[in-house]
């Protein structure tokens, strides 16, 4: 089963949330005043950044936040 570019995007934009999520616990591991959206957008492949809007990160982020907290 190959991965269509929506699901491939989900993948990214997940990952990018949680190891954002992970790196924000540590000052130093990460620059000062990159939001969660500029890592996202720099850890999405330029390829898969036409179908990257606000829209899907929030609706993203919710998910991820909402199955940390179940699972805490």
């Amino acid at each position: 089963m190959v991965l269509t570019d929506r699901e491939k995007l989900l993948v990214v934009v997940s990952n990018a949330i949680s190891v954002y999520s992970v790196y924000t616990k540590n000052p130093d591991a990460i620059p000062k005043n990159v939001t969660l959206v500029d890592f996202i957008l720099k850890a999405t492949p330029e390829n898969l950044k036409k179908d990257l809007n606000m829209d899907l990160i929030d609706e993203v982020f919710s998910f991820v936040s909402k199955i940390q907290t179940e699972l805490s």
